[in-house]
């Protein structure tokens, strides 16, 4: 286009004035259409081209959401709450009828999973490719969604379970009788059905517009299995009516057929919050993903003795990690102090924890 101008500029500069010739203006029009559409950068459409109001560009941005993303359905185009809401609808879910696809210039959330360019490896050494399990990749899927639109807060804490291990220890031979394996979970799912019902602000979950949300009436608690294929979260129905004995039983139950694959998808659907516990495995703590539309998770590291002050001196003492994950949008930093903290009392007394 610009070396069709040059010569036409040209030929005004020597035109005969006594000999008009038809009007310009139009001409430029064509050429700055191509134009705009090659290089939007030139004209940002966030700043000039797209019609949206205060409050949808406040919630795009929680949301991280581009506008130039969406299309409007308003008048004159204009991007209403429902487009965004139904935008983040269709990339949470994958798409779908109807979803459109994101423009050029969006995240690489629908086409490149790690959003890292491939690279080849062989170059570097033997390589052989390994298919991602079904189970593993939805695992995946959704702890990345989990992360990018959750703001995660942590909150470390110890418990001193030290009382609660020798309790569980006179339980040995009753549990033996009873044929159950009593390890620390039961009496950590006690304790944070205990902790729910005291802060139900952690018993709830958002509604995707961000303008209310669901506060639940009963108390389901994950508990995270690790599998062969991968990781899986069983869910104990209604934690909070059942003894410690229940709770050893039903874990039990759930986590061999967790392994063995025979868990059916109601089983895993309904939790309120979701305990996830490495166990024998080690560690001095780490922070766990939270798993939506829940708004809590609690992350259980290994026990170990420590020197505790206590009574003028030093003593021993079995001390629990613990790491509680939560939705910033929904539980206030204050709430989750006072939560962590409660449950903490529950496990360092047992007599606060009824069988």
């Amino acid at each position: 286009m610009a070396t069709a101008a040059a010569p036409a500029a040209g030929k005004k500069e020597t035109a005969v004035p006594s000999a008009p010739k038809p009007p310009e203006p139009k001409t430029p029009a064509p050429a700055q259409t191509p134009d705009a559409a090659q290089a939007p950068a030139d004209a940002p459409k966030e700043s000039g081209g797209i019609y949206a109001g205060p409050a949808v560009r406040k919630l795009a941005r929680e949301l991280g959401v581009a506008l130039e993303w969406i299309s409007g359905t308003g008048a004159r185009g204009r991007i209403i709450k429902d487009d965004l809401q139904r935008f983040v609808k269709n990339r949470l879910g994958g798409g779908g009828a109807g979803a459109s696809a994101p423009a050029a210039g969006a995240p690489p959330g629908g086409q490149s999973f790690t959003g890292v360019p491939d690279m080849d490896f062989s170059r570097f050494g033997e390589v052989e490719k390994v298919e991602i399990g079904k189970i593993q990749r939805i695992t995946a899927a959704n702890l990345q969604r989990s992360w990018q639109y959750i703001p995660h807060v942590a909150q470390f804490h110890e418990a001193d379970v030290t009382d609660l291990e020798a309790f569980r220890a006179e339980l040995k031979p009753e549990a033996e009788n009873r044929k159950v394996k009593l390890t620390l979970l039961p009496f950590l799912l006690r304790a944070c059905a205990q902790a729910l019902q005291k802060y139900p602000q952690f018993n709830v979950s958002l509604h995707s517009s961000g303008e209310y949300l669901w506060q639940k009436k009963y108390i389901h608690i994950g508990v995270a299995v690790a599998t062969d294929n991968g990781l899986v979260v069983p869910v104990i129905r209604d934690a909070d009516k059942k003894s410690i004995w229940q709770l050893a039983a039903e874990v039990a139950d759930l986590s061999v057929r967790a392994r063995s694959r025979k868990l059916t998808k109601d089983e895993m659907e309904g939790a309120c919050f979701t305990v996830s516990s490495l166990g024998a495995i080690g560690g001095t703590g780490y922070v766990a993903v939270i798993n939506p539309p829940e708004v809590g998770i609690l992350a259980v590291g290994k026990t170990d003795y420590k020197p505790v002050y206590r009574d003028g001196e030093f003593q021993p003492r079995q001390m629990l990690p613990l790491t509680l994950s939560y939705d910033h949008k929904a539980v206030n930093g204050v709430d989750g102090g006072m939560f962590i903290t409660h449950l903490v009392k529950l496990l360092g007394d047992i007599r606060h924890l009824s069988l």
